[in-house]
């Protein structure tokens, strides 16, 4: 079993490259992979590995007082989400393109995911998914607003074409949190007055709301090789394709041309040579890993006894 991470806190890090190596190490030295972001403006990861590892890095993160306010959301997966590590340095931890927004200062009331649903749920709310397109075909609020974005950096020009949210009381959010954050400081420096942000995210409310009570409408889009989660944090039923990025569900795989790990109904007739062999390799490497963890858990299962043994 794997244990995985996402987290983020703006906060002023002016040695952040300096960070790079050191941080590398602790990772490599614990066995975590995944995606961690550094700039001046804070963190931003998610990381996959064993429980122990996974709380020695962000034990040794949380050590500095700056980052002493992480906050990471936990889930589980059967395979390592993630191929390789990397620690990159960026110019912004999520990438708006409109120069300092101040996030420390300025982002907007934090709403808990218990007090959600009435927040979103007055006719007077005007609800928006800050997340691309892609992400919000496979899942989202009910009654959400799609601004239609392909990146986040174009989020700014759809409020500029949108004046008539000024003046309204707007609730937005986003997969973990870190674009909301953003993006309400950027509405609040604007001089939108009555904004407000999910606290955690999809991926907060869907660990602690219970799907009975849930008003979320099918899966939430992840940055890894789960492709979505559910209620609970549990993988959902999604896939990328490699060929051409596009998000899978039944219908598709049950379409002509579909191949695991290789090609779907959409990209399969301009599919290479060279990326066919390429992608069958990947696959067949996935299904053997995959295999030897299945493996070991059986194994440790038989290990440990039935409860009836």
């Amino acid at each position: 079993m794997f244990h995985i991470a996402a987290f983020y806190v703006f906060t002023h890090l002016e040695d952040f490259a300096s960070m790079r190596d050191s941080l590398y190490e602790t990772c490599t030295d614990h066995g975590v992979n995944g995606t961690i972001l550094l700039a001046s403006e804070g963190i931003n990861g998610t990381i996959a590995g064993s429980e122990e590892g996974i709380e020695a890095v962000l034990g040794y993160l949380t050590d500095d007082d700056r980052l002493a306010g992480l906050d990471a959301k936990r889930s589980t997966a059967e395979v390592d989400p993630f191929r390789k590590l990397k620690v990159r340095l960026k110019k912004e931890i999520v990438t708006l393109g409109v120069g300092t927004v101040d996030a420390v200062t300025r982002t907007a009331p934090h709403v808990p995911p218990g007090e959600w649903n009435d927040l979103i749920a007055d006719p007077n709310t005007v609800v928006i998914d800050t997340r691309n397109s892609y992400e919000i075909a496979i899942g989202t609020f009910d009654g959400a607003v799609d601004p239609g974005t392909r990146s986040f950096r174009e989020f700014p020009a759809w409020v500029e074409a949108h004046p008539e949210l000024k003046g309204k009381r707007l609730a937005m959010f986003c997969t973990g949190g870190i674009r909301c954050e953003k993006a309400t400081a950027y509405l609040r420096e604007q001089g939108f007055e009555e904004v407000y942000q999910l606290d955690g995210g999809i991926l907060k409310y869907l660990e602690t709301v219970e799907e009975p009570a849930s008003m979320w409408d099918g899966e939430c889009y992840v940055f890894d090789r789960r492709v979505s989660v559910g209620h609970g944090l549990e993988p959902g039923n999604r896939e990328i394709c490699p060929n051409c990025n596009t998000v899978l569900g039944d219908a598709e795989r049950s379409g002509d041309g579909y191949r695991e790990g290789i090609c779907c109904p959409a990209c399969h007739d301009t599919l290479t040579p060279d990326r066919e062999s390429r992608f069958a390799e990947r696959q067949r490497q996935y299904d053997l890993t995959h295999a030897q963890a299945s493996g070991v858990q059986k194994r440790n299962i038989l290990r440990r006894g039935t409860p009836d043994s």
